[in-house]
């Protein structure tokens, strides 16, 4: 699974239908952010404390629907609830979680992957009798949005304050004006926050799937960085460009079907004094070291999403989202990378330098 992008490996092989393979249902999905019905709520109970009345009227919603809502979340644990007054409100610590997509947690975007996720739940369970593999280009278009949702807050709080810093060098090429591929950027939230932060780098996202990198391209103009911030449709085995001082890859490298390929094709892009920072899910080597809340977290996302996409591609590897520091280590070092080493970490990313 990936922040905002998408496994990035070969275009996927045409395959031949089969009769009772159900696509997955789309829908019209302009205005997302400020259409989804839960986020209003939970932003405008952050305002204070209100009844189902209250609440709808800042929201304009119907109060019936919002009072079995708020009784709904504040049974889970999402909201509080005053018996006494009748009011629900948010603590700090929901509010933190709940309510700001530009803070270092966002877990309204988890839901919006969760249930697209499972729109797939049939095509799924014809891939584990058939051995089929279901690409991200094939998910609901909740996927990849809510991939953007969930991960870019993290990338918003360490990508630039901690985790360039850690990698050696990089910092100061990137001030002084560096060339940069962000490979299998997805909707492109990683390159647009580098171009904002380094004016005077040039950075080149690529994706497989088109209607990322067009929605990618939309971002960077919204952002005003189109200007040093392209996108390109292309896998991460073909790339284009060379002589890259800086290389990214967030949190898709395990998505690949041929991850030692695009490690190669890295290596070859990279100038000879670059370096590729690999993000990856944070994981141990052993299942044992994974069975806990992030690991469950990532298993089962993967189960839907990196495992069935790395499948669908060329290459026979399907590393998954918890393959760890072991597994990475391998594919770098085997395409000819002399130095690999944990620049970094959060409870949810490992960030790895490799260089030539």
């Amino acid at each position: 699974m990936n922040g905002a992008r998408h496994g990035s490996g070969h275009r996927p092989a045409q395959r031949v239908p089969r009769p009772f393979r159900r696509r997955p249902r789309r829908h019209d999905r302009g205005g997302r952010r400020g259409r989804r019905p839960p986020a209003r709520l939970y932003r405008a109970l952050a305002d204070g404390p209100a009844t189902p009345e209250e609440l709808a009227s800042r929201t304009s919603t119907l109060p019936r629907y919002v009072a079995e809502w708020l009784r709904g979340q504040a049974a889970g644990g999402y909201v509080e609830y005053d018996a006494a007054t009748g009011a629900f409100s948010l603590t700090d610590e929901q509010a933190f979680a709940l309510t700001d997509p530009e803070g270092p947690l966002y877990v309204p975007g988890a839901f919006v992957l969760a249930l697209g996720t499972l729109r797939a739940e049939s095509q799924i369970t014809d891939a584990f009798r058939t051995g089929a593999g279901m690409g991200w280009h094939e998910q609901h278009d909740d996927v990849p949005v809510g991939c953007e949702m969930f991960f870019r807050p993290g990338y918003l709080a360490n990508l630039v304050p901690s985790w360039i810093p850690a990698l050696d060098g990089a910092a100061a090429k990137l001030n002084a004006g560096a060339a940069v591929a962000d490979v299998g950027c997805g909707l492109g939230a990683s390159t647009v926050l580098l171009a904002q932060a380094y004016p005077r780098s040039r950075f080149v996202g690529s994706d497989y799937h088109g209607t990322s990198v067009e929605l990618a391209r939309k971002r960077a103009a919204e952002a005003g960085v189109e200007d040093r911030a392209t996108f390109e449709v292309a896998s991460a085995q073909d790339f284009p460009g060379s002589g890259y001082d800086l290389v990214t890859t967030f949190d898709c490298l395990h998505d690949m079907g041929d991850p030692a390929a695009a490690a190669r094709h890295v290596r070859e892009a990279l100038a000879p004094d670059g370096t590729w920072m690999i993000v990856e899910p944070y994981a141990g080597d052993a299942v044992a070291d994974n069975l806990n809340p992030v690991g469950r977290v990532f298993y089962n996302f993967s189960t839907y999403l990196c495992v069935p996409n790395a499948l669908s591609q060329p290459g026979g590897s399907a590393l998954g989202a918890q393959a760890g520091e072991a597994a990475i280590r391998e594919v770098v070092t085997a395409a000819g990378f002399t130095r690999f080493r944990r620049a970094a970490e959060t409870p949810f990313n490992l960030v790895f330098e490799a260089r030539p």
